[in-house]
């Protein structure tokens, strides 16, 4: 609701339904900055430098680790700053920033800019607890679900559209996809500024923005206050080093394992994609209607260690396209955990709560790139003495013990409800 307008007016109904297309196009690209850049940066870094691929590869991995360290300590302060000051405000300011680090990244004229480029784009990307928190404003506890699953979906688009956009543009020009992903932001920011109203009344807002709450470390205090919501950020975390096996590794799995080519991997990871918006969009409100919110957390985590376990043990490149759409029915896993998560704190710690999972999710960001293509590269030395043992699937195995100890701990931790009015 907006401090201007009253519920019972109709001009609020129009506003709403315009702030959830652009919450939802404001996550899509935030996920499209991630994702524009993978196939694109080599190519970039490479016209800074004279030296070896190994080095580029090496200055490539500074990059995302510099990108992931932002998202970590400025996710929290996002969210804290939105319990002070509203979710408008700042969803605007991060808008505007990221479509001018973009044009920042198009024009970056050494290594060293493209440094600060991803610094300012870990920073500005950082909404995405504060859109998520918004959601949770504007929308009762038992459709928070359905809602949460929308925004998943926008994830999934983000996923398939951010590699799609910078490959067929960059390689009309490496620069190319930064001044487009510049324009989409910027057209977004100018587009929340005359339709987008603020979710968060004054009344219910902190009284003061505290550093204490916005730190990422004691942000997560919040999330111990509560025996359930400890339970379920614990499983969340795990879920998030599990997701981030797809990013991580997969291509040098299916290349390794069954000879695919780029574009054999493109088109597995779109598919990928399309599978999670469409089990987020479309079938997760339907399914937490049906089963409720802890019934649809056993199952889809259920899903997502069936399909690591067909990814681990096929032995031919049929066995993906048999895993990716098992696999993406975990989906609904991640909207009711959401739901769950944001019924356990108030209407004025929703922002704090948001931002302290967005670290949670920018640690394992940091985690799995170290985690799984270590593990892949010791199955790689380790083949050659195993046999006829599918190795190679290491990673994805290790990924399904981290989904199943994610199961135990959300079923312990679900029995009893208790919910935050």
């Amino acid at each position: 609701m907006t401090d201007t307008v009253t519920p019972t007016t109709p001009a609020i109904l129009a506003p709403s339904r315009a702030a959830i297309i652009f919450i939802f196009f404001t996550l899509t690209l935030d996920v499209l900055a991630m994702g524009v850049t993978i196939p694109v940066l080599p190519k970039l870094i490479e016209t800074f430098m004279s030296g070896d691929q190994a080095d580029a590869v090496r200055i490539g991995s500074m990059l995302g680790l510099v990108w992931a360290v932002m998202q970590f300590v400025f996710t929290p302060i996002q969210g804290a700053l939105s319990d002070r000051f509203g979710r408008r405000p700042v969803l605007l300011i991060s808008m505007t920033g990221l479509g001018l680090d973009y044009i920042l990244m198009a024009l970056a004229p050494d290594l060293w800019w493209l440094f600060i480029g991803r610094a300012l784009s870990g920073i500005t990307a950082a909404s995405f607890g504060t859109a998520n928190a918004y959601i949770a404003d504007i929308t009762p506890p038992d459709k928070r679900a359905a809602a949460f699953g929308l925004m998943g979906a926008a994830f999934g688009i983000g996923f398939v559209l951010g590699p799609l956009l910078g490959g067929v543009t960059g390689a009309v020009d490496p620069r190319l996809p930064f001044w487009i992903a510049a324009g989409l932001s910027l057209l977004n920011a100018l587009y929340g500024y005359f339709i987008l109203p603020e979710s968060l009344p004054p009344e219910k807002r902190t009284k003061a923005f505290s550093l204490a709450k916005a730190n990422p470390l004691s942000s997560f205090k919040l999330l111990s206050s509560h025996p359930e919501l400890f339970g379920l950020a614990t499983a969340q975390f795990l879920y998030m080093i599990a997701h981030n096996v797809y990013p991580t590794v997969f291509a040098w799995f299916v290349m390794y394992r069954y000879g695919w080519d780029q574009l054999m991997i493109g088109y597995a990871l779109a598919a990928v994609g399309v599978a999670s918006i469409i089990v987020q969009g479309g079938l997760t409100g339907p399914v937490v209607k049906a089963v409720g919110e802890r019934r649809a957390i056993i199952v889809g985590l259920c899903f997502g260690i069936s399909g690591f376990l067909i990814y681990t043990f096929g032995s031919t490149g049929f066995w993906v396209w048999v895993a990716i759409p098992v696999a993406a029915l975990w989906s609904f896993y991640g909207p009711a955990a959401q739901s769950l998560m944001s019924q356990r704190v108030s209407p004025s710690e929703q922002g704090q709560l948001q931002g302290a999972l967005g670290s949670m999710n920018s640690i394992s960001f940091i985690i799995a790139p170290i985690l799984y293509p270590q593990i892949f590269a010791a199955a790689i030395d380790f083949k050659g003495s195993a046999g006829g043992l599918p190795v190679l699937g290491a990673p994805f195995f290790a990924a399904a013990l981290l989904l199943l100890a994610a199961l135990v701990i959300a079923e312990r931790t679900t029995r009893s409800s208790t919910k935050v009015s």
